[in-house]
């Protein structure tokens, strides 16, 4: 059949329902069954009252297909059912009397921009939209809910936080003590948790949500996903990301000039990516001036045919200078370490990783003095990582952060918990906690991004044959 053919056949074909898998939220209403609802005080607000009309609210039947690209060619629709999650956005019942709410919000693991972005906006958007006024934050993570006093925040408090990199509320790793974090929650009285942190953080914010149900608390709990790397699953994207990929650029730009400026220069850039390698692929693509992208999911070897050190050689030849990018956790399983330090973990679980960029750095000095002995060579290694970490978000991550902290602020009056907020799709919607907590995004080097990037740059697959 000859593609006009296919087009025809396409455009005049009917598409029967399909089916859907919605996947389930939790409620508090699933244990605390009578629970009183409340209008919506948005339905009051000078602001909105003119769009409550016009389909503003979401209904519990709004959903959102993590699926949306099909191949009509086969057999179509399939009997597998297509995942479906609830749309986010503010519902016109709500669970929670805003004069009874106590809010909760706290920063776990590492800095990521965007970070007081987030915490201004919930702040904001509960004072503003839900008239909540018992707002707290908790210092350094998850130990400050039962070794410190949480502050008070208002929105006059956080109005320029979004201007500043970090957090303001003080983050750490670890520090996670299940019934002494629940414990102090009860106590305190807060009825609404909002957890910000990566899949580790995740993690143990799904304890946080089982343990409250045990206890039958009228608590709800929601994580809003945060790692720069953009490792976490199912959703688009995380905060920050975008902002780490535009720094990036000036790491790679600046090593580009080394580079260009020496006889011989290999400029080497190091950037964030323990299990991914997102940042390094995007900020390869953008910057259109590196020879070699190395990322976590394709390995790397160094000497012989095909190897890093060949290709490196062949550029220098050609253009006297090359730039080399690699993630933080590419070529882990060629660097040499003891048994001792293939087992340690930082304070939150991880594996501790060797600095990739130090060691190539070495090796690539050792190859040239091997191989090209006497001949002018230079190195220039720039390590960019906690420069990226801590700046201010750029304006695509402000605006992203403001959609992420309110659509958590809608669903959690609604009476959702154990709940994460985030785009499928482009689309907001609500996740499962527990599914976000162990999903992973790698990058694909089967798909067109990757082959993208070997068009651009030249470098070999690295497959040994």
């Amino acid at each position: 059949m000859n593609t006009d053919d296919v087009q025809d056949q396409l455009e005049s074909l009917t598409i029967s329902p399909i089916n859907i898998k919605l996947k389930r939220l939790p409620r508090l209403t699933d244990y605390l069954p009578g629970l009183q609802t409340h209008t919506n005080p948005l339905q009051h607000n000078t602001f909105y009252h003119h769009s409550y009309r016009d389909g503003f609210y979401i209904s519990h039947s709004d959903v959102i297909l993590r699926q949306i690209v099909f191949d009509f060619s086969g057999n179509f629709p399939s009997s597998e059912p297509h995942l479906a999650y609830h749309r986010a956005g503010p519902r016109k019942e709500i669970l929670f009397d805003p004069k009874q709410v106590g809010a909760a919000i706290v920063t776990c693991g590492g800095l990521c921009p965007g970070l007081n972005t987030v915490i201004r906006e919930l702040v904001v958007g509960l004072w503003e939209l839900y008239g909540v006024r018992e707002i707290f934050g908790i210092k350094a993570g998850y130990r400050g809910f039962y070794s410190g006093d949480p502050i008070r925040l208002d929105p006059k408090l956080v109005h320029n936080w979004h201007k500043r990199g970090g957090t303001v509320l003080e983050t750490s790793r670890g520090g996670f003590d299940l019934h002494k974090i629940v414990d102090a929650i009860e106590k305190r009285g807060f009825n609404q948790v909002y957890i910000i942190g990566g899949d580790g953080t995740l993690r143990g914010a799904v304890q946080i949500f089982n343990e409250i149900q045990h206890r039958k608390l009228n608590v709800a709990v929601t994580g809003i996903p945060k790692t720069v790397d953009n490792d976490v699953g199912i959703i688009d994207r995380s905060f920050g990301f975008q902002t780490a990929v535009e720094m990036a650029q000036q790491a790679i730009s600046a090593a580009h000039v080394e580079a260009e400026s020496a006889p011989n220069g290999i400029g080497l850039v190091k950037l964030m990516g323990r299990n991914t390698g997102h940042i390094t692929l995007n900020a390869t693509l953008s910057s259109c001036d590196v020879d070699c992208c190395l990322i976590p999911e394709n390995n790397f070897y160094l000497e012989g045919k095909g190897g890093l050190f060949e290709f490196i050689d062949l550029r220098l030849k050609e253009n006297g200078h090359a730039v080399i990018v690699v993630a933080e956790g590419a070529g882990q399983d060629i660097i040499p370490r003891p048994d001792s330090q293939k087992r340690e973990t930082d304070d939150s679980g991880n594996p501790v990783f060797l600095d990739v960029g130090a060691w190539l750095n070495s090796e690539l000095k050792k190859w040239w003095e091997r191989d090209h002995k006497g001949e002018l060579f230079t190195v220039k290694y720039i390590d960019p990582t906690y420069m990226i970490r801590a700046v201010t978000a750029n304006a695509t991550d402000n605006l992203y952060c403001t959609l992420l902290a309110h659509s958590a602020i809608h669903g959690i009056m609604a009476g959702y918990t154990g709940f994460v907020t985030g785009p499928i799709n482009g689309n907001y919607a609500y996740i499962p906690m527990d599914e976000v907590a162990h999903a992973k995004s790698p990058v694909s080097t089967n798909d067109h991004k990757w082959a993208w990037v070997r068009s651009v740059t030249a470098q070999p697959d690295f497959q040994r044959t």
